[in-house]
């Protein structure tokens, strides 16, 4: 039986060139022009994935995945172009339950859609053998999300006790959204996230991070003093990296490095540790990803005495990454996503 796929596009051009591409990978392809029909499709078709555009008449993307994912949950892949809202609305489309993203190379209408042939057909085929977690999602789209009002204090103190290393690539958005929230404000330890995106993406994805969690978040986008309480997310389309300066640790960003796919590399962001801080006070998180980014790296700090965590297969919405790192023996601990904040405030406690 051919594998099904939904695509949802105002645009007749896009959807053209789209069917053209999925029916010379093997799908049997249905289409939509808006999100009222996208809805119905998804009933009727019953696709084993969509790709989803944001913009549309009568009823815009995010509106149809709101539908979607607690009418007939299915794997969605988010098809986006690069303005700011554009940017804004993928990550709420995240938020909401879509697998990944891909951005269209020219804009709404991108006649060059070849440009991202590969790009698309690698992550909807990771996306049908994805884990979708909608139990938490559909309760999230049901009630209001409680805002933070509380005031962010900026701790000044740099630090050498320790920090906190995150790697995560496709379905890593959310699952990090999820974690870092739950991080308190005494919390002692810099957090260092190295998530697999575009450098268009990062700053605004930092930007909604720190509406929604207690510390400061920030894009890493020049040299910065490591400082205890804060998270840094590595800017795309580069590598971030721990150094030290005058004796103070400092995260700055990097060009990437050719010898690794994957950028920012969490393989790449490991290493730097090891060079800079005492393994022993280290902490590396492995969340969701497709491959193998920073299982050597994570392993070896686990090795030399820090404390790694892979996200469990339970919750992993791609179960690449961390399954590489426990197959490896570098896994102090396998959790689910709810439970790998407790687990590193209690180790961090452990660093004071």
């Amino acid at each position: 039986m051919n594998k099904k796929i939904l695509i949802v596009d105002d645009s007749a051009l896009m959807r053209k060139l789209l069917r053209e591409i999925f029916e010379s990978d093997g799908y049997e392809v249905a289409t939509a022009r808006n999100g009222v029909e996208a809805i119905e499709m998804n009933n009727t078709f019953q696709p084993d994935i969509i790709t989803l555009d944001i913009n549309m008449p009568d009823m815009d993307g995010l509106t149809a995945l709101s539908h979607i994912m607690i009418q007939r949950p299915v794997p969605v892949i988010m098809v986006s172009s690069l303005t700011e809202e554009g940017v804004l609305a993928t990550f709420e489309a995240l938020n909401l339950g879509a697998i990944d993203y891909v951005t269209k190379p020219g804009g709404t209408i991108s006649l060059n859609i070849d440009k991202i042939r590969d790009e698309l057909l690698l992550k909807v085929n990771a996306a049908l053998k994805s884990r979708l977690r909608t139990g938490h999602i559909i309760r999230k789209i049901r009630a209001e999300r409680e805002k933070i009002t509380k005031a962010k204090t900026t701790p000044l103190t740099s630090t050498d006790e320790g920090v906190v290393l995150i790697g995560s690539s496709t379905g890593g958005p959310k699952t990090l959204e999820e974690i870092l929230q739950e991080l308190p404000e005494d919390f002692s330890l810099p957090v260092v996230v190295a998530q697999h995106m575009p450098a268009t993406f990062t700053k605004s994805f930092a930007e909604r991070l720190n509406a929604v969690c207690k510390l400061n978040v920030t894009e890493v986008n020049r040299p910065l003093t490591l400082e205890r309480g804060n998270i840094y997310i590595g800017k795309g389309e580069a590598d971030v990296v721990i150094t030290r300066r005058t004796g103070k640790l400092m995260v700055q960003i990097k060009p990437e490095n050719p010898k690794f796919l994957w950028h920012p590399s969490v393989e790449v962001l490991g290493r730097s540790a090891l060079e800079n801080i005492d393994p022993r006070k280290i902490i590396a998180v492995m969340l969701t990803g497709m491959g193998y980014d920073g299982s050597d790296a994570f392993a070896e700090i686990m090795k030399r005495g820090g404390k790694t965590i892979a996200e469990s297969e339970e919750t992993a919405v791609v179960f690449g990454m961390p399954r590489e790192l426990i197959e490896k023996g570098g896994a102090t601990v396998i959790l689910p996503a709810q439970e790998i904040p407790k687990q590193i405030i209690k180790w961090a406690k452990n660093f004071n």
